[in-house]
């Protein structure tokens, strides 16, 4: 016990971050178990502050035991307050229908050539309150403004959860932004009611954005809209896949990045005119006058960019950063950073799973925790050392903070979408200074000069420095190994990692390094996560079988590209699909497929219905005892008996979408992943578990060890 105070006492000054981790630990275990979860973290938070009290409040130990349960239940209970107050109605299940309503929000994609409008209808009974709707672009659709009433026929569906484990969860989203269905427009539209005046703001922020797209035509004026408003919409797919592959991707989300060059440069441009003009020097605070002015630019540049969450998030943080410094504060700290993720968490508790959220404050973490290591803060100090010695060191430190920020948020990337760029380091080295310092201070020079008629040179150099960046993202990415892409991983594998980050950055004595082992443990248990055998979307229409050569075959070749890639991406493959009707080891009618697969030592016999023609009972059912797996997209009859697991339909509507490792006979569902959350469509939540079927022991289970014997003295 008094090692531990001693611990404690020298990790006094983190002591606090660590109350911020555990109100997202509270977060992070509700998005794991649901409500269920609230009575037991209540039970523990009880039990740990009554051990807190029961050690002495006065110790640090007491006092940390009884804060950290405190955080983990207001982080699990703020998040389940979001979750209910946040519900929408949504559509049971999906039809065709006329709606009539207000659009309340316009986004134009002109990159997939749509118009997304987000729709309240209006006296319709059975409707979401509110829906989304994709319309094809044209000059119609695109002069439609927020506040019209329209007119038309859709084809509308719930939002969709997972199709398979681990794939992306609109639901959530869905859940938490308050619509309850998505869908398309069928034929035309009609306008009864012309939408009202777009706000200024608004129509700034489109003014200037087809300002910039018209001065630099092509993909250059596409990206730099999306700096100068955030506009993302007019990006080549092209060019948007090239930014992922090559680890540059965070710069087309308007985020922390952006903020500060915008923040830093109206800083450092007030100060130095205060500074000029003597009288007012020295009777004003110019900390405090260039904070002012910063904020301001902050918060307008939030405005014009459309004040998503990430931008939000980061003029927060900046806003905070601004406060320190007009009081004199060390501006830049862990502290600080922990205060604005504090912030976030409170006001957007749902942002703790997404992406964003934890690339941006795992980036901001992994930078200042390297730079405050005392090795580091005298390599970079400003000694009396010479010109070229201070140039050499800069550049070396920036390429390592460049690279260790992309090992921190690569794990995250690899969870999040399966792939990671292996060289973002280099790029980003290049990418992150052109930027920074070429990119948006020749574009804010060209409209300022714009204003007299003399931006076309400041246009000229921008669009080719922005030509320099989309190179380096088409090379790198073009790089063979460029890209590492793994199966989709189970969460416990992603927690352990995060952990032992959390550990080595918010740590200060020597313990900090045990992080190492939950984070290389952590990584060894992802890389070594096996390609599923087989991938089964929720609707049983698509299954991915692994062709033992780090690819997939599909059963329906002529599967659209989203599916594709969506299955592609979780199996941790970016070989093209080929169709299985193809492969050596399938045998193919038009209505079903019977495919044979080597695993764990013993073929297995995988059949799979792939058309909606009726095939005869007596068949099928003989058909079905031939296979040990027998997937469907329809009903299939209790006659079908396959020899371990039946999966059509009905099964499905329990499951959700299945992964299945044949090797060490598992299977994940989707059931699994977000079955007990609020938002899950599936008919159970019983963590994935199988319905009752022939030779089926549940989804996460193995077969038993009768079973095993058995089935594998039939195969000698």
């Amino acid at each position: 016990m008094a090692a531990v105070e001693r611990w404690l006492d020298a990790e006094r000054e983190q002591l606090p971050l660590w109350a911020v981790v555990m109100f997202g630990a509270g977060i992070a275990l509700w998005f794991t178990f649901g409500h269920r979860i609230l009575s037991v973290l209540l039970l523990v938070a009880l039990a740990a502050m009554c051990f807190g009290v029961a050690t002495g409040l006065h110790r640090r130990l007491g006092t940390a035991l009884a804060i950290s349960g405190l955080m983990l239940v207001l982080g699990a209970g703020n998040i389940a307050w979001h979750a209910t107050t946040s519900a929408p109605n949504r559509l049971a299940r999906p039809y065709v229908v006329a709606v009539t309503g207000q659009v309340t929000n316009v986004a134009a994609l002109p990159a997939r050539q749509l118009v997304r409008w987000t729709i309240a209808p209006m006296g319709a009974e059975g409707l979401p309150s509110t829906i989304r709707l994709n319309i094809p672009a044209d000059s119609r659709s695109e002069a439609v403004r927020e506040g019209a009433v329209v007119r038309m026929k859709a084809r509308l569906m719930p939002p969709a959860g997972p199709a398979v484990p681990g794939a992306y969860d609109f639901a959530a989203r869905a859940w938490f932004d308050q619509f309850g269905a998505t869908g398309s427009m069928i034929g035309d539209f009609e306008i009864l009611r012309a939408g009202s005046a777009q706000t200024r703001w608004q129509r700034w922020r489109k003014a200037l954005s087809r300002h910039v797209q018209a001065s630099m035509p092509g993909a250059a004026g596409a990206l730099g809209a999306t700096l100068a408003t955030g506009d993302r919409g007019a990006i080549p797919e092209a060019d948007a896949e090239a930014m992922r592959r090559s680890g540059m991707a965070h710069l087309l989300s308007i985020s922390g990045l952006h903020v500060t060059a915008v923040v830093g440069a109206i800083y450092l441009l007030i100060s130095r005119l205060v500074a000029l003009i003597g009288p007012l020097a020295l009777r004003v605070p110019v900390p405090l006058v260039a904070a002012s002015g910063a904020a301001i630019g902050a918060i307008g540049y939030t405005l014009l960019t459309g004040a998503q969450v990430p931008t939000v998030r980061a003029c927060v943080a900046t806003l905070l950063v601004l406060i320190a410094m007009a009081l004199g504060r060390q501006a830049i700290s862990l502290r600080l950073i922990a205060t604005g993720a504090l912030i976030v968490l409170i006001v957007w508790p749902q942002s703790l799973s997404g992406p964003s959220f934890q690339l941006s404050f795992a980036a901001v973490t992994a930078i200042v925790a390297l730079h405050e290591l005392p090795l580091m803060r005298a390599f970079v100090a400003r000694q009396d050392r010479g010109f070229v010695s201070r140039c050499w060191r800069f550049i070396a430190a920036l390429f390592l903070t460049g690279f260790v920020v992309e090992m921190v948020l690569m794990p995250i990337a690899i969870y999040h979408f399966h792939k990671a760029g292996l060289y973002g380091p280099f790029a980003n080295v290049l990418a992150i200074p052109l930027t920074t310092f070429v990119v948006m201070p020749l574009e804010a020079l060209a409209l300022l000069f714009d204003i007299v008629g003399m931006g076309a040179p400041f246009w000229f150099l921008c669009e080719h420095a922005i030509g320099l960046l989309l190179d380096i993202a088409h090379i790198t990415s073009s790089q063979r190994g460029a890209v590492a892409t793994l199966p989709s991983m189970p969460s416990a594998i992603f927690g352990m990692t995060v952990l032992g980050g959390l550990m080595i950055c918010l740590l200060k004595t020597k313990i900090r390094w045990l992080g190492l082992l939950p984070m290389a443990m952590g990584s060894a248990a992802a890389i070594a996560t096996p390609m599923p055998d087989l991938l089964i979307t929720g609707d049983g229409r698509h299954v991915a079988f692994s062709n033992g050569q780090g690819g997939i075959a599909l059963l329906r070749g002529s599967a659209g590209d989203y599916i594709r890639d969506m299955l592609g991406e979780n199996a941790g493959t970016e070989q093209d699909a080929s169709a299985i009707s193809e492969a050596r080891n399938a045998r193919c009618s038009a209505d079903i497929c019977m495919v044979q697969l080597n695993r764990g030592g013993r073929v297995w016999t995988i059949g799979a219905t792939r058309s909606g023609y009726y095939v005869p009972s007596l068949e099928l059912a003989a058909f079905c005892r031939r296979t040990d797996i027998m997937i469907s997209d329809r009903w299939l009859p209790a006659s079908c008996r396959p020899r371990w697991l039946k999966i059509d339909r009905q099964s499905l509507k329990q499951t959700g979408g299945l992964s299945i490792d044949l090797a060490a006979e598992k299977v994940r569902t989707v059931a699994a992943q977000t079955g007990h959350l609020p938002w899950s469509t599936l008919n159970n939540a019983r963590q994935g578990s199988m319905p009752d079927q022939s030779a089926s022991a549940g989804s996460q289970s193995n077969l038993s060890h009768a079973r095993r014997s058995a089935y594998a003295k039939r195969h000698q």
